[in-house]
């Protein structure tokens, strides 16, 4: 099940917090010793970060697939850290990410060396806005163990997902699969919130993993019996063909969904309903061009629908779950108080550098 650490860092006992938390996921991801110090690191400089340059911030951990899954390796789990801000930003990435960068009296070490000891590492800022920063860490790649290093897809995905109130387990759920030319990504959020939203969610993921080649509107027509003994959930699966150029999108219930072309956004759309509580007469699937520049954008109902997908989403070199986090924190507001599960799901071309 989604199992989310949250952790609001606004005092140096947090700092704590974020470290133990980190030591938790990586726990849950089976990784070794090494990799556990890792993680522990990694969170406790962004969360140190986070007091000394934002005023404070928030610290997300869950357990996520690599950033580019197919069946050999789809299943290999990372711990994923992402420190959240409104600080003031950063006006030079570039120099924050070298050893000996400071703009206070510290060493300057803490970001060159998360970026050394993570296997993903990103940094996105916007002076005045604030700042996201994302690491993940798993097993040692396989390549270092001696086995041939698999070329890089031409599409990624990632995901950040919050749960309502601090809760420990988050009832949406993302998951995406890639085979062959088939990419298949699919956000579920079960009904309500909680340990039984969770199961209904889980359940869905659970289905993707065994029929990954399965369209959008069978996969969820698949779903209809599968979840019937789970309180539901809204699902969205969206299918990428690259070598046909072609999006397929099926979705039941409340998940958004956008998708870019170039500088162009347009919605997709889902029929009313909850997958589990009835059988649709009619599951409509739709299919639109997919090019080089695309992006989409999947969410739960935990996002303001007006939100504003902002210049990071027209930023090709950013990790799509960077993106994702943005879009959360910039919709976020005490004007606006959340009151369901929040999870924002991007799945974006690789950029050229990420290419083999």
């Amino acid at each position: 099940m989604p199992r989310v650490w949250e952790v609001p860092v606004h005092d140096s006992t947090r700092v704590r917090d974020a470290r133990v938390a980190a030591e938790s996921a990586a726990a849950r991801a089976g990784l070794d010793e090494d990799r556990t110090a890792g993680c522990a690191l990694v969170a406790t400089e962004l969360a140190t970060n986070l007091l000394k340059h934002a005023g404070g911030g928030l610290i997300l951990l869950e357990v996520v697939s690599r950033p580019a899954p197919d069946r050999a390796d789809g299943a290999a789990p990372m711990v994923q850290i992402v420190a959240i801000d409104h600080g003031p930003g950063v006006r030079d990435v570039a120099g924050a990410l070298r050893d000996g960068y400071s703009t206070t009296s510290s060493l300057g070490a803490g970001l060159g060396t998360c970026r050394r000891v993570a296997d993903d590492f990103d940094l996105h800022s916007t002076v005045g806005r604030g700042t996201i920063a994302l690491a993940r860490l798993g097993a040692r790649p396989a390549r270092r163990a001696g086995r041939a290093h698999s070329p890089a897809p031409s599409v990624r995905a990632g995901g950040v997902n919050v749960p309502f109130a601090g809760a420990e387990f988050s009832g949406d759920a993302w998951a995406w699969v890639r085979t062959d030319s088939l990419t298949t990504l699919m956000l579920a959020d079960g009904l309500g919130h909680g340990l039984a939203a969770a199961r209904a969610s889980s359940a869905a993921v659970e289905q993707l993993y065994r029929a990954p080649e399965l369209p959008p509107a069978q996969l969820l027509r698949r779903l209809e019996g599968a979840l019937r003994d789970t309180r539901g959930a809204a699902v969205a699966v969206a299918q990428l063909d690259l070598a046909a150029g072609r999006l397929l999108f099926s979705g039941v219930g409340n998940i958004g969904a956008r998708l870019r072309t170039g500088a162009n956004w347009q919605p997709l759309l889902s029929r009313p309903g909850i997958v589990g509580a009835h059988r649709a007469a009619r599951l409509p699937q739709q299919e639109v061009a997919w090019g080089d520049d695309g992006l989409l954008v999947l969410h739960s109902d935990g996002l303001p629908s007006r939100w504003s997908p902002g210049p990071a989403a027209h930023s090709p070199s950013l990790d799509p779950a960077v993106i994702a986090s943005v879009i959360v924190r910039d919709a976020s507001s005490p004007a606006r108080p959340v009151r369901d599960d929040t999870t924002v799901a991007v799945l974006s071309p690789s950029p050229p550098d990420h290419l083999p």
